[in-house]
């Protein structure tokens, strides 16, 4: 718990600068002088109960946010990052679903048996490493080494790894994961296209397999200055999408190498896979596929109604905007069958993502029951 005057004036700060307050702007919301918020900010004066939920209320967050620890890797993670990469608004998605992960770990045995730790793999050093890396996370997502890796939310449940797909706009980052005492937590930002999404979600498995603590990847795949860990991290994730002598196949069987096949194979090919067109480029560029100008001409390339039609392509939104992972949801409504949990407790554990007319009834007692609680 955070009791001190001065963590929680310094919760206080975050919280309003998170928001995009001045000191002015959030000292008129809970009406008190702005240098009586100052002082409370910097520990000096502390906040009654009434004004720490008028804060809260005001910024939009918990009040528990105010008062318990961060999880540690997330601390670690603000103790190190650069502060020209700023990530307020993914770091409390983030915070708010280890929260509630924990919290459900902790009283459902089910779910904590089945979101176990994922084993560790070594770093990669080079290239070849991050796509041996690639091969082997095959193996544990149960996938074959050259069958297109679909419905990844799901399989990257049996690595441990639990996704939330989050709307964070185009300005924030592309995704970030933690890695808990039982599992990991990634969000998504479900504002990107499903390609993107995949390779995202792909690219912060990476980073779990390798026991990174606490990452936020701004955009994954789409920057020449990234770090070398970063650029591996963006190769495990194509190698991962995209097996090297399956795509070879498919793009050959599609007539990728015929001089006018190129833009129908990148439209199956991708397709296939359910990649984006950039990711779909760099990997065939990677693999000698195809040249430079090609490469152009494969990330121009957009995918029509047309060539759905044409070619019986499958349209899937995979990596929906507002979902939850399914064996989460599972482990809240048992606690709120078993009545561990109250109604409005899961609600909030479901996130907004269910009515009050959605959840399950309660079983009603036996009349005996009574006896239970008075004998």
């Amino acid at each position: 718990m955070v009791l001190n005057s001065t963590e929680l004036g310094l919760r206080v700060s975050q919280a309003r600068q998170r928001a995009g307050l001045t000191q002015a702007e959030l000292s008129q919301a809970i009406g008190v002088n702005r240098s009586v918020l100052a002082k409370m900010e910097n520990g000096s004066r502390r906040l009654t109960a009434l004004e720490l939920a008028q804060v809260a209320e005001a910024l939009g967050e918990r009040i528990e946010w105010f008062v318990e620890d961060t999880p540690p890797a997330i601390v670690s993670h603000r103790n190190v990052t650069d502060p020209g990469e700023p990530s307020p608004r993914i770091d409390a998605e983030v915070e708010r679903r280890v929260r509630a992960v924990e919290f459900v770990a902790r009283n459902d045995t089910e779910f904590r048996d089945k979101v176990r730790r994922p084993p560790e793999f070594p770093l990669p050093g080079s290239r070849e490493e991050a796509d041996k890396l690639a091969r082997e996370a095959r193996e544990l997502l149960g996938v074959g080494q050259s069958e297109p890796l679909h419905d990844l939310g799901t399989k990257v449940i049996r690595a441990g790894l639990l996704p939330f797909i989050v709307n964070l706009g185009r300005d924030a980052a592309d995704a970030a994961s933690v890695l808990l005492d039982a599992g990991a937590v990634a969000v998504v930002n479900g504002g990107l296209r499903v390609g993107r999404r995949r390779l995202s979600l792909a690219h912060e498995l990476g980073h779990v397999l390798v026991a990174d603590d606490y990452t936020v990847d701004w955009r994954i795949d789409g920057s020449t200055n990234r770090g070398f860990h970063e650029q591996l991290m963006d190769q495990f994730a194509r190698s991962l999408l995209l097996p090297d002598i399956s795509l070879e196949e498919n793009w050959d069987v599609c007539g990728g190498n015929t001089e006018n096949g190129l833009r129908t194979a990148a439209v199956r090919v991708a397709s296939h896979f359910r990649v984006d067109m950039s990711t779909l480029a760099r990997r065939l560029r990677e693999l000698e596929l195809i040249s430079g100008a090609q490469a152009a001409q494969v990330r121009t390339t957009r995918t029509t109604k047309a060539d759905i039609v044409e070619h019986d392509l499958v349209s899937s939104d995979e990596l929906p905007k507002k979902p939850l992972p399914r064996v989460y949801e599972a482990a809240v409504l048992r606690l709120f069958t078993s009545e561990k949990i109250s109604e409005e407790r899961a609600l909030d554990l479901l996130m907004g993502t269910w009515e009050t007319a959605e959840l399950p009834e309660l079983p009603k007692l036996n009349e005996s029951a009574i006896w239970q609680f008075v004998s």
